[in-house]
């Protein structure tokens, strides 16, 4: 085995040590879990390729603090191991078969119940004779803390349960989406520090010396099962299945999920975590995966455990939105408007559901700032369509002799000598020349794009086609095709060539704001472009204006009128303008500019059922408003429709007012 492997696997166990102290003891974690999951993943495999079996030198749990009285607890407390995919999941089952054939139990079906993974706090609840008497952490699995104190402010655990049974339960403590933005609004305006996530705001609760402080931070709880239980001189009787336990517990008035499902094999887990994936923002608790156990309780004992835990258990995590990877080299890349972005080129790794290979570092100052190097080991972020970007770099993780990026003086692809330069005020290198085969071809990508002119049929690949033939050398060339020319490209026959030309031809008729965009100005996106086309109203009007006419136009400002103005002035702008114009019958359909939204700014999120993403902005913009992409304190209202991602619990954090689809119609005016 490498050096290089072995340091590895000792800087992994250094590294994954530390965070599970900052985690489980101070309940102040610098990295995400999804991080520590993805860092502890790849020891696993490090330990089993290098020692031959996974040992998991690391600390699980938090000892007890000194701050609360010890509690031995009387079952141990364990943890669930993890898997990542379906394939992961089936060998998990697979080794289950085994233990059933080795039995000679071969015939039984397993069947499953399955529940949400509830990021927050173990709480161990016991109750003697049906009355509440302690509740504890789970520390380090065997000894915990007595926090009964704080537990008994949480109004959803009963003190007295509905029969005089002997009970040890088990449960989580959660703060909800609206509690935990509630709790960070007021450590805020108390110049007190926020917390990370609901996870360590509940356990910071939890572990409160004041029960009134507790109290106030409305925690939940969620119970999920039985340790021990007695039955006394009720008539209940000792659940023979998970599914009966989550049963009884209802029975004696503790709060239980009401998302859990008994699935009768693994396909039917696999149906109910894909249904599950894109709701994950749509609960009132944080979630980060689902628990399976096997149903059977007389199969849990016949699995057993392993040193680390259940063999009849296991958590299959959700696609990570964060994970680590390694920088393998940094490129950089020229966009259509010649801005020069770096780019990490990673060791391929699954976030949000799909491989990974690429994640922007856009500009010298992010690079600089979170000090980037070539071979570091780096968290990395999706969420959604957003490209994959790089949070963080674990520098406990670093090689030695890593040198520092530095941008070079030239690059492929600009025109000219491939010269680039860092402009003044600016954080990003462009060309400085922006003439070049490259620069052009990405221009037209975008030309016939669905945010531009969209042409239907005509993409990257057919443009490439016309380009490498000489068929086209510029965007006017598009509309004096012929069916004849398309015909001789790879692909197209009779029917396609007509219906690519007739596209062409119904692309002649074009909006204002679509021409604007289809010229790749720098800093010209689709709202900015509508701006300018309200209040210019023709293309001659925009050429016309001067930098201080557009920089006065709100929502421009200075750096859009500079770009524009730059862009009007160049000889070769000017040509493939003049070429363009003729073919084109440009209108304006401008909004109203007054009525119920003028001034506002609004966010989508979610499906609509009545209207698409593109009719609702385009209500929006009627009724006087504008349309933005993300949400911050700017933001005057967020449309949530079903499913609604990320921007809804970004929005119950800022306060900003959510509106629901009817809502929305109602006040549009629709």
């Amino acid at each position: 085995m490498k050096t290089s492997d072995q340091k590895r696997l000792q800087q992994l166990r250094a590294t994954i040590a530390d965070h599970a102290k900052k985690y489980h003891e101070q309940n102040a974690p610098t990295i995400s879990d999804e991080a520590y999951d993805a860092l502890l993943h790849e020891l696993k495999k490090l330990e089993k390729a290098i020692e031959g079996k996974v040992t998991n030198g690391v600390a699980d749990g938090a000892r007890a603090s000194g701050a609360f009285a010890k509690v031995t607890h009387q079952v141990r407390q364990w943890s669930f191991d993890n898997v990542f995919s379906y394939e992961e999941l089936v060998d998990w089952e697979l080794r289950l078969q085994r233990l059933l054939v080795e039995a000679d139990r071969a015939r039984d079906q397993i069947a499953y119940v399955v529940e949400h993974k509830i990021d927050g706090l173990k709480l161990i609840i016991e109750y003697k004779a049906g009355e509440l008497v302690r509740c504890s952490t789970r520390g380090d699995g065997r000894v915990g803390e007595d926090v009964t104190h704080t537990a008994r402010t949480i109004s959803s655990l009963p003190t007295k349960l509905t029969a005089a049974v002997d009970l040890i339960c088990v449960g989580e403590v959660w703060l909800g989406h609206t509690e935990f933005a509630q709790l960070n609004k007021t450590q805020t305006k108390n110049s007190e520090t926020v917390f990370a996530n609901p996870r360590n705001a509940a356990a910071g609760s939890l572990r409160q010396l004041d029960p009134a402080v507790a109290a106030a931070r409305k925690l939940s709880l969620t119970v999920y099962d039985i340790d021990y239980f007695a039955p006394g001189t009720s008539s209940l009787s000792t659940p023979e299945s998970q599914w009966s336990e989550l049963a009884l517990l209802k029975t004696l008035g503790l709060p239980t999920s009401r998302y859990a499902k008994r699935c009768k094999d693994l396909s039917a887990v696999q149906q109910a975590y894909k249904a599950l994936v894109p709701k994950r923002e749509s609960f009132p608790f944080a979630i980060d995966g689902m628990v399976i156990k096997v149903d059977q309780i007389s199969l849990q004992r016949l699995f057993g455990y392993t040193a680390k835990g259940p063999r009849f258990g296991i958590a299959y995590k959700l696609p990570a939105e964060q994970t680590t990877t390694v920088v393998e080299s940094i490129t950089l890349q020229v966009g259509r408007t010649g801005v020069v972005t770096p780019v990490a080129e990673l060791r391929p790794v699954v976030v949000a559901g799909s491989t990974v290979a690429r994640a922007t570092l856009h500009n010298e100052d992010f690079i600089t700032e979170k000090d980037i190097r070539v071979g570091d080991t780096v968290i990395i972020q999706k969420a959604g369509d957003i490209i994959p970007e790089v949070v963080e770099v674990l520098v406990s993780l670093r090689l030695p002799k890593t040198r520092a990026f530095s941008f070079p003086k030239q690059v492929p692809g600009c025109g000219g000598d491939g010269a680039i330069e860092r402009i003044a005020g600016e954080a990003a290198y462009r060309c400085v020349s922006l003439q070049s085969p490259q620069l052009e071809r990405q221009r037209l990508y975008y030309f016939v794009s669905k945010s531009a002119f969209n042409i239907d049929g005509v993409g990257p690949r057919v443009i490439d086609q016309l380009l490498d033939l000489g068929l086209i050398t510029q965007a006017a060339d598009l509309f004096t095709l012929t069916t004849e020319q398309l015909l001789t490209l790879e692909g197209f026959k009779q029917k396609s060539a007509k219906n690519t030309i007739a596209a062409i031809d119904a692309a002649r008729t074009v909006e204002l704001h679509r021409m604007l965009v289809g010229l790749s100005i720098d800093g010209v996106g689709e709202e900015t472009a509508r701006v300018i086309a309200d209040q210019c109203g023709s293309i001659a009007s925009v050429q016309a204006a001067t930098q201080t006419q557009l920089a006065a136009i709100h929502g421009i400002g200075a750096t859009v009128a500079d770009a524009l103005v730059a862009w009007f002035a160049q000889p070769d702008n000017q040509q493939q303008l003049a070429a363009l114009l003729p073919q084109l019958t440009i209108v304006n359909p401008t909004s109203i500019g007054l009525g119920t939204l003028t001034g506002k700014t609004v966010v989508l999120t979610g499906t609509l059922a009545a209207v698409t993403r593109d009719e609702a902005k385009q209500l929006i913009r009627r009724a006087g408003g504008s349309v933005a992409s993300s949400v911050s304190k700017k933001t005057d209202y967020v449309v949530a429709g079903s499913d609604p991602g990320s921007k809804a619990k970004k929005a119950a954090e800022l306060g900003v007012i959510v509106l629901s689809e009817s809502a929305f119609m109602s006040l549009v005016g629709s």
